[in-house]
């Protein structure tokens, strides 16, 4: 990694996300999710973000997932990339759970292989598609749900929710910083039901370039709903 002085370039950005985990059985569930994250909080595109996956229960305290990523890439902030870029992801994850009193620990553990599309100038003011790079990443978050108003997680409580994320590349391809990303997000949310919750906060996003110099810090607006279809057949009475 380098350790040169970095170019920091301070930018305002919006993400307005859905998140989904619908029960198809007992112990299999599909994972949705969309995030239309904004440049300027609203104004100009910076990332369209679409994931689809199938949920495996192990344990009461413990889920994997693996699944496909769809994400578009637009130029934005004053570091911006030469043309709107599109990748393909594939993603497997591993998320523990764990409650002591109000406090509800979440660890996830993800490794994420990415084909991102690579742009050249067609010389006519446009682009010309030109194969895709492969890279692979492993992420860590660690997140603490507090209810507030209330004892637990149930339908009206108000809770406080923070986390930390580290992001780093790994395997070929990668440029000079093995550090790609670091999340640090703290919010209020609300609890509609047992299936819903709402929530808005604030996320500090820490993006260091290809080059190793070039920084993006990212302060970001987020609001989030997350809802869980449960589709198992429900048992009927005799």
């Amino acid at each position: 990694m380098a350790w040169s002085q970095k170019n920091i370039s301070h930018q305002n950005n919006g993400w307005y996300m859905y998140f989904g985990n619908h029960k198809l059985s007992d112990k299999y569930s599909l994972h949705t999710e969309y995030q239309w994250r904004r440049d300027e909080v609203i104004k100009d595109w910076q990332q369209s973000l679409t994931r689809i996956g199938l949920d495996y229960k192990l344990a009461p305290s413990a889920m994997v997932t693996a699944g496909y990523g769809y994400i578009v890439t637009h130029p934005y902030g004053d570091q911006p990339v030469p043309f709107k870029f599109h990748e393909h992801r594939i993603w497997e994850q591993l998320i523990l759970t764990q409650n002591v009193g109000r406090f509800y620990f979440n660890h996830r553990f993800r490794l994420e292989q990415r084909y991102i599309e690579n742009r050249i100038d067609d010389g006519a003011g446009s682009s010309d598609r030109d194969g895709y790079t492969h890279k692979k990443r492993a992420r860590y978050r660690f997140m603490v749900n507090v209810p507030i108003n209330k004892s637990s997680m149930e339908k009206g409580a108000i809770f406080v929710s923070v986390y930390d994320e580290i992001f780093l590349q790994y395997g070929p391809n990668v440029d000079k910083n093995y550090l790609d990303q670091n999340r640090i997000y703290g919010a209020l949310g609300y609890v509609l039901s047992p299936n819903a919750q709402i929530q808005a906060g604030y996320l500090n996003q820490y993006v260091i370039k290809g080059n190793a110099i070039d920084v993006e810090n990212n302060h970001t607006l987020q609001f989030s709903l997350t809802y869980h279809f449960d589709f198992r057949k429900k048992k009927t009475e005799d």
